[in-house]
């Protein structure tokens, strides 16, 4: 487990033993935590059997792990209250959090205990978010509600057995008092999300328990084998929720009582054996003195900063630097605190002194490159400005090929100086969302350019992630758009001008108890 043991036992341990700043790399991860070696390595294990399981399971595969760069970053700090701090969260329910990026998706949590008899809401919550975060990775489909919040319910409900068994489909014991207690949601609410919205109450209501409960009956019901692969095969074929489930399931009313009655008897689970789950190589690295004295800078800015916020980090920032001139990850770490405080010049500088100690230092160019991009917006020769900010994105294109940052600003050099992007720019921009489908925002900049282009049917495509994305900010305006778009009729510069003035969808879900 992560957390570490404080007892008189721990001070009889060796110092190699005592916790410190490690990074974990695996194939789908990349863990920073105060802890233990064996602490990390463990974690890192455990996070990438399930990946693992969740791809035997849905049979899924991807062509490869992900780039580098693509990989879900985890940053383990050292309390539900800090975690709390970072998300600006005032409830008091917030656990961990998860952003999607392309290039630098992230979960924020606390110390994690996870080889107990049961999870911490911390673990669950991270294995909720990384469950979303896969099925986007590895689908194109444009799953209901019910089935992502569901299927992400069931996942998170792992038990990681210290024989390296791994068991999916247990109780979702924090969802007990949902179930039982809160606002009833029932099998149609959830089949039919039109209806569901309409009579949706104002508050807590049993959506995300129901949700589990269905995905789990479903799954193992032996009296309604092969209906669920029927649902799904219907679904794909473009029917919608509620036309799917009728022709799987028959009589919604019949299957609201079952489900119910299913609710209350012994539930079944599926363990899986180690030699089911490939193993992950993990590689550990104790971070620099320097690395570790500016990790809690690092994850402010990765969180994200308002330029108050970070005019306010940025010192701390600078005073780390100046004890660790000789550290290329502390001077890119000040590079990224320039940037978010406005400061173009010293962002560069910063960034250019940390290339030149190891040209390798990935978020050093990303900061440049946004750094030339800032100056570009204001320089009088925007064509060259932003041809520079091009070839520092560029650089990086050529260390890491499919990182998804450098096509996307490919794509914005153009559309930032008013120049139609040709069509190299535009498969640059498609490519980028390919390599970071769970980035919700740049997919939404795909469906603009989707859209000037007339090309209605591929940006439907690409916009119902969006509108039906149960965390966004913007569904209903993307639904008007997405119907609008299905009706394959123009869309003028006006009503494009309008669109684009809309704010962006947001992909964070901040707590696994929403």
């Amino acid at each position: 487990m992560l957390r570490l043991l404080l007892s008189l036992a721990l001070l009889t341990l060796p110092a190699a033993a005592h916790a410190k700043w490690m990074e974990a790399s695996s194939p789908h991860f990349v863990i920073y935590a105060d802890d233990t070696p064996t602490d990390i390595q463990r974690f890192s294990q455990q996070l990438e059997r399930f990946h693992g399981a969740m791809a035997l399971m849905l049979e899924r595969s991807q062509d490869g792990p992900p780039s580098p760069s693509n990989r879900v970053t985890v940053y383990v700090v050292k309390s539900d209250r800090e975690v709390r701090k970072l998300a600006g969260d005032k409830t008091g329910f917030t656990y961990a959090f998860y952003q999607p990026r392309a290039g630098g998706s992230y979960a924020i949590v606390p110390t994690i205990s996870s080889d107990g008899d049961s999870l911490s809401f911390s673990m669950i919550a991270l294995l909720h978010e990384y469950a979303h975060h896969f099925q986007l990775s590895t689908s194109r489909e444009n799953w209901p509600r019910w089935f992502v919040e569901g299927s992400a319910e069931f996942f998170a409900s792992a038990k990681f057995e210290k024989d390296g068994n791994l068991t999916l489909g247990l109780a979702a014991q924090h969802r007990a008092a949902e179930l039982f207690h809160a606002p009833d949601v029932s099998v149609s609410d959830l089949l039919d999300p039109d209806t569901y919205e309409k009579r949706r109450r104002k508050g807590f209501d049993a959506y995300y328990g129901k949700a589990w409960l269905l995905y789990h009956y479903l799954t193992f019901s032996q009296s309604r084998k092969g209906q669920f692969p029927e649902y799904i095969r219907l679904l794909r074929s473009g029917k919608s929720s509620i036309e799917a489930a009728r022709a799987a399931f028959g009589d919604l009313a019949v299957l609201e009582k079952d489900v119910e009655r299913y609710k209350l008897g012994k539930l079944t689970a599926l363990r899986l054996n180690p030699g089911l789950l490939k193993p992950s190589s993990v590689t550990l690295r104790e971070l620099s003195a320097g690395e570790a004295a500016i990790m809690p800078v690092r994850i402010r800015s990765r969180r994200g900063v308002t330029r108050e916020e970070a005019i306010e980090l940025v010192p701390e920032a600078r005073a780390i630097a100046a004890r660790f001139p000789g550290d290329a990850a502390v001077l890119t770490a000040l590079a990224e605190a320039e940037v978010d405080s406005g400061n173009s010049d010293a962002a560069i500088t910063a960034a250019d002194a940390a290339l030149a100690l190891d040209p390798r230092q990935v978020n050093a160019h990303i900061q440049k490159g946004l750094a030339l991009f800032e100056k570009a917006e204001t320089a009088q020769d925007k064509a060259k400005a932003y041809r520079d900010a091009r070839a520092a994105f560029l650089k990086l294109n050529q260390i890491e090929n499919d990182h998804p940052l450098p096509l996307m600003y490919f794509y914005m050099s153009y559309l930032n100086q008013g120049t139609a992007p040709g069509e190299n720019a535009v498969n640059a921009l498609e490519r980028a969302s390919e390599l970071a489908p769970f980035d919700l925002g740049l997919r939404y900049t795909l469906v603009m350019q989707q859209i000037r282009d007339k090309r209605y049917e591929d940006a439907a495509f690409n916009l119902a992630p969006i509108a039906y994305n149960p965390h966004g900010s913007s569904t209903e305006k993307a639904r008007k758009l997405l119907d609008r778009l299905k009706e394959n009729k123009e869309i003028t510069p006006v009503e494009l001008e309008a669109l684009m003035a809309a704010e962006e969808p947001e992909g964070e879900e901040p707590s696994a108890n929403r």
